[in-house]
Formats: structure tokens, C-alpha cells, sequence
């Protein structure tokens, strides 16, 4: 049977080559780009087609003129799909071309294509449930960073120097953007084994990693905002106290969300047992303590003014319950930044 389904997709490649090499070229269609963008997404679930993702790389960076027909062909493919091989590829497709940081991508908004419900209408649901939830998951995730990365440069473009209220919920919106990331896991016992689903956890590992970091940025940026807004007026209120208490919280969680997503990895041989980063758990970073403390403080400002000319940054013994979870991996830091 699995024979049979095989065969079929590669029929069904083929035909969709030859409609592609057969159509007009337009403003929207380019019948060679079409056919790579096929070979890449193919019904084939025994392998990913490198070679071709890489070949609809290079035609993203070469001209922003190849994006209109790059973007219509993925769609057009992602819209008509009913099989999770071809959708998965897909997103792992987007996800590279995302990932080149190319400016039209990044000012697209969203995603092109809507995989919010899809459902394989090629396998038994008792089958596909988890690969239905696993390509939702994945679309959610790479859905609201296009939002999220449109968002940003928008506010970049902007010559207003962001507040710290707005640090702190940029940084909260990045939580949220981890916590969807997160949810990009095989459901099964029986997807583990998958190879094209081993193939999508190694981009979603990578991916945890950037995400992470940016958040360590975002709490440095958090902590120079509050020491300015330190001595400036007006003040952090209550409002960025409690922002700040809710991203410490909301870190310990996440915390013990990452310890079992590396776990899993592990299981999966995702991350080598040699190789794999070491997560400790410590009580939290002197930084967030910091930014949490200022703005705790000076939230106070208008009562307690004698605390304000004698600030005492040594003080380490306020908020020793947050904690937040630090990844480390002096064998793995080298080729991460490579």
C-alpha cells in the first residue's frame, strides 16, 4: 500500500512539472521556478530535496523580482495540498527563505498561505492526527514571526526611542512567540521515527536557539532602559512592575517547558547526547533581578524619595523566587555562531 501512495505522489509531481513547464510566463508565473519549488515540496516522505530548497534560496536573493512568482507557486501549492509530506516541506521551505532575511519576506506581515486547519485527506485520522497537529503548530509559530519581524522593523523605521514599558512587552511577546515554538513537537510515539519529521525538528531546534538569544538581548536592552528611565521623568509605574513580574514568572515556566523539549530531542537523536547543549537551572540572571528591582523601586518614587538618592544595586536578596533557564554549551557555541 505504502508502495502504491508513493507511486502515486510521484505521478502526481510529475504531472504538476509538466502543467508548470507548459503555463506562460507572467508577472506572477515562472514556469522554471515553479517546477524547482514541485521537486522541493514532492509527495517523496523518504527524503528532503536539499538541493532544490537551496536552488529556491538562490533565486530568492537574486532579484526582489523573483519574489511575486516564488511566493504564488508556494502558495498556489500549499493552497491545493491535502497531504502533510507536501505541506511539511513546505513550511520548511518558507522557514529557509524566512531565515535569509531577505527584505521583501520580512515586510510581508503573514504568511502567504493558511494552514491554521489543515488536515491529510490521504491517511486515516487515527494516523494523522499528529501530523495534522504538528504542521498546524509549525504554520502558528512561522505565521506570527512574519507578524512579529514585520512589527519590529516597523517600529525600527520609527526614529522615537522605544519606553521601557515598550521593552518589556516586546519581551513579552517574544515569550509568547517561544511558548507557540515549543508546541512544534511530534505527539506520537509512531512520528519519532519519522525521518521527514526528524528533518523539521532540526529547524525548530535552531530556531529555539534564536529565539532565545534574542530574548537575552531584549532583557539587556530592558535593563539600559531602566536605568535611563531611572533619572528621567516620567518614572516606571506599577504597570512595568507588574510587566516584569509576569516575565519572570513566565520564564520559570518556560524553564521546565525547554528542559523537556531538549529531553525529547535527545530521545529523538535530534541532539546528540555529546553534542547537545547543558540547560541549568539557576536562580535568576543579575540583570533581570536588576531591571526588576529599578523598576520596583522607583515605582515608589512619589513615598519613598530617600530610597531613590541612595539606590543600592548590591542588594541581591529581592526576587530570589524568579528564575529563568540558561543554556550552556562552550563545545556548541562556536558552530552556533558559525
Amino acid at each position: 500500500m505504502k508502495l502504491w501512495k508513493r507511486a502515486v505522489g510521484v505521478l502526481k509531481d510529475k504531472r504538476s512539472i509538466y502543467v508548470a513547464g507548459v503555463s506562460r510566463r507572467t508577472s506572477y508565473r515562472n514556469p522554471h521556478l515553479e517546477a524547482i519549488i514541485i521537486k522541493a515540496t514532492s509527495h517523496d516522505d523518504s527524503f528532503v530535496d536539499y538541493k532544490n530548497f537551496q536552488r529556491v534560496y538562490q533565486w530568492a536573493r537574486t532579484s526582489p523580482l523573483y519574489m511575486k512568482p516564488l511566493i504564488w507557486s508556494l502558495s498556489n501549492r500549499m493552497d491545493k495540498t491535502r497531504t502533510w509530506v507536501v505541506a511539511l516541506k513546505g513550511l520548511m521551505l518558507i522557514h529557509g527563505i524566512i531565515c535569509c532575511k531577505i527584505p521583501a519576506i520580512q515586510r510581508i506581515g503573514r504568511l502567504p498561505f493558511d494552514l491554521s486547519s489543515f488536515s491529510d485527506g490521504h491517511t486515516k485520522p487515527s494516523k494523522a492526527w499528529g501530523f495534522n497537529a504538528f504542521i498546524r503548530a509549525y504554520f502558528a509559530y512561522l505565521d506570527q514571526k512574519c507578524f512579529l519581524t514585520f512589527s519590529e522593523i516597523k517600529e525600527n523605521n520609527n526614529a522615537k526611542k522605544s519606553s521601557l514599558g515598550e521593552e518589556l512587552r516586546r519581551l513579552v511577546t517574544w515569550q509568547s512567540l517561544m511558548d507557540l515554538l515549543l508546541q512544534v513537537r511530534p505527539q506520537g510515539e509512531n512520528m519519532r521515527r519519522v525521518g521527514l519529521i526528524f528533518e523539521a525538528m532540526i529547524c525548530v531546534v535552531t530556531e529555539v536557539f534564536e529565539v532565545y538569544e534574542k530574548m537575552r538581548r531584549l532583557i539587556s536592552q530592558a535593563v539600559a532602559r531602566a536605568y535611563e528611565d531611572d533619572h528621567i521623568w516620567p518614572r516606571p509605574g506599577d504597570v512595568e512592575v507588574n510587566l516584569a513580574n509576569g516575565i519572570m514568572k513566565k520564564a520559570t515556566v518556560q524553564g521546565d517547558e525547554l528542559c523537556l523539549f531538549f529531553e525529547l530531542c535527545r530521545e529523538m537523536g535530534v541532539l546528540n547526547a555529546s553534542f547537545s547543549p547543558k540547560v541549568e537551572r539557576i536562580p535568576a540572571e543579575e540583570d533581570f533581578r536588576e531591571l526588576v528591582r529599578i523598576v520596583d523601586r522607583v515605582s515608589n518614587i512619589n513615598t519613598r524619595e530617600d530610597e531613590i538618592l541612595s539606590l543600592d544595586y548590591e542588594d541581591h536578596d529581592d526576587h530570589q523566587d524568579g528564575t529563568i533557564v540558561n543554556i550552556v554549551d562552550h563545545n556548541y557555541d562556536d558552530e552556533q555562531k558559525n
